[in-house]
């Protein structure tokens, strides 16, 4: 299982050697010369069909190969910038909005981006047979959860229209305030139908239409090649409608699950950013290399989900105990050394008028008299259980640190698996785990999103936790147009989540990487990277 990524690499290792050989130049030297951004990417995507996939791999690729309605800021992360929508508005309580669309807006198929593309796409995320994950952003829109569920088959009955073909207009079943952020994701952005029903149905989930060979975009670049685990390449789209301010000509993503192969790339002057830093040697590039390093709040959390269907994990006396015996403070300042803060609550700081909570403490003692109230004193037949982790040197050494915590203060014997990427996607889909380590990187600043998808049946809810009291106070929050009061009912259920623990918050993270001087453009203070049509090289 780990020789495929890794014998890849070694090709692509050979492939930047002879590309630079002969010129004396560093390969990041030559690439900005010629306008294109090299870049490391964690591991080889599962797919680049927008409306299936989950993870970040693939979402920072897909960034820049489609464009939603509303796209990220360069630089304000409170606020959004306009993508093929270029202005919107809503009515006094939040619950209609209406995107109006800029009309040179094109697919690179030539046809125009309209607002029937939309609907389309909102069309097949919704539809059940597609299976799509995260069509649960899109249940706060009228029809669209009774849609989802097979419980009405009409989609007109769902709350989206086009009165034109630049007008969408979006009614919701609830107040949502940032429904402008929640509508940049690329799964939520047009779909061409023409590309996808030329190659399969609109339902199937292997469609070729996300290949090279069929693939149709309208995000500032293009795709260009992709080599499986060895290289994505876009280069800059010529029918975008800002391509005049797209300064960069190509990005090229490297599959890299190694950071310290990655790191050894970056130095060597083979890529121009990495996607994060070895661990242990954070402190040193802070003291050592500031120029080079980009540290900022990343508005996201790191955490172990629990299948709560499994044994001893069922009892929620267990998972606090689990909870109360990990030493998050030592865990950040000696183990993960990225200037992370431990995790006193589910929701990292950042979102709108909500307190961060401090109820997640370190208690070994209580956790010892919890484990024992459970049936297992001093650890004593307790089940054999795994941490499942992906390919990622900072995973195992987290997930070592927490087995090493349970066996000394609980005295259990947790084992570590490691799946490559595309595998660790399926095991968590299928809910084939008893722990795993999971992370979430937040796009809206509403609290009510972030809670609302840990609910009975939510997209983040991968333990299959069920609980009335929290289900019911975010269909209160969701109706409540008081958003002083909205908070507070958030902050109850939070404080449910943080009691019932079907998943551990371990830290709220931060975004740790290494940026080539050369590269301009790139904000260090905005959560996310910036999307790349504002990078740009010096010699620009």
């Amino acid at each position: 299982m780990i020789f495929k990524p890794l014998r890849g690499f070694v090709v692509f290792v050979i492939a930047l050697a002879l590309a630079g050989c002969g010129s004396g130049e560093r390969e990041v030297d030559l690439a900005a010369k010629q306008g294109i951004l090299l870049v490391g990417n964690y591991g080889e995507p599962a797919t680049l069909d927008p409306q299936l996939v989950t993870g970040v791999p693939e979402n920072k690729i897909l960034a820049e190969l489609m464009e939603a309605l509303t796209a990220l800021h360069p630089t304000d992360p409170s606020i959004v910038s306009p993508g093929i929508a270029e202005s919107w508005e809503h009515n006094d309580d939040f619950t209609q909005w209406t995107f109006h669309l800029r009309e040179n807006a094109k697919w690179t198929n030539g046809d125009p981006v309209v607002a029937g593309d939309i609907l389309y796409s909102w069309r097949r995320i919704l539809t059940p047979e597609l299976g799509a994950q995260y069509a649960d952003l899109l249940h706060i829109v009228r029809g669209a959860e009774a849609y989802n569920s097979g419980e009405i088959s009409d989609f007109s009955r769902v709350g989206v229209s086009a009165p034109d073909d630049f007008t969408v207009v979006v009614d919701l079943v609830q107040p949502s305030p940032h429904f402008d952020h929640i509508v940049v994701t690329p799964g939520l952005g047009p779909i061409n139908q023409r590309a996808v029903e030329a190659n399969g149905t609109m339902t199937d989930r292997r469609n070729p239409w996300a290949t090279l060979e069929n693939y149709v975009s309208n995000g500032p670049f293009r795709l260009k090649q992709w080599r499986d685990n060895q290289l994505i390449e876009l280069e800059r789209n010529p029918d975008y409608w800002d391509a005049a301010n797209v300064k960069l000509n190509a990005v090229r993503f490297f599959p890299i699950d190694n950071s310290k192969t990655e790191e050894n790339l970056f130095f060597d002057g083979r890529l121009h950013v990495t996607s994060t830093i070895p661990a242990d040697k954070i402190p040193y590039h802070r003291k050592n290399n500031p120029d080079l390093l980009v540290s900022k709040p990343a508005f996201a959390n790191y955490y172990y989900y629990f299948n709560v269907e499994r044994e001893a994990l069922k009892d929620v006396r267990v998972r606090q105990a689990l909870s109360l015996a990990i030493d998050r403070q030592l865990l950040v300042d000696r183990v993960v050394q990225g200037g992370q803060s431990p995790a006193g609550g589910f929701l990292p700081p950042g979102f709108s008028n909500y307190p961060t909570s401090t109820e997640i403490i370190y208690d070994p003692d209580r956790a010892r008299k919890l484990l024992a109230d459970a049936g297992y004193p001093g650890g004593k037949g307790f089940p054999d259980h795994e941490i499942l982790i992906n390919t990622l040197e900072s995973h195992r050494k987290i997930a070592e640190a927490v087995q090493e915590m349970w066996g000394n203060e609980l005295g259990i014997d947790v084992g570590i698996y490691n799946q490559e990427w595309r595998v660790y996607l399926d095991s968590m889909d299928n809910n084939d785990f008893s722990i795993a380590r999971a992370g979430l990187n937040y796009g809206a600043p509403d609290a009510y999103g972030a809670l609302y998808w840990m609910g009975t049946g939510g997209l983040f809810n991968r333990g299959n936790w069920s609980d009335a009291r929290f289900d019911k106070l975010l269909e209160d929050a969701g109706d409540e147009t008081d958003l002083t009061r909205r908070n507070q009912l958030l902050q109850q259920a939070e404080a449910i989540l943080n009691t019932e623990l079907p998943v551990i918050p371990i830290y709220w993270d931060r975004d740790n990487l290494l940026l080539d001087p050369q590269v301009k453009g790139w904000s260090k203070d905005l959560y996310n990277n910036p999307p790349f049509k504002y990078v740009y090289f010096e010699s620009d």
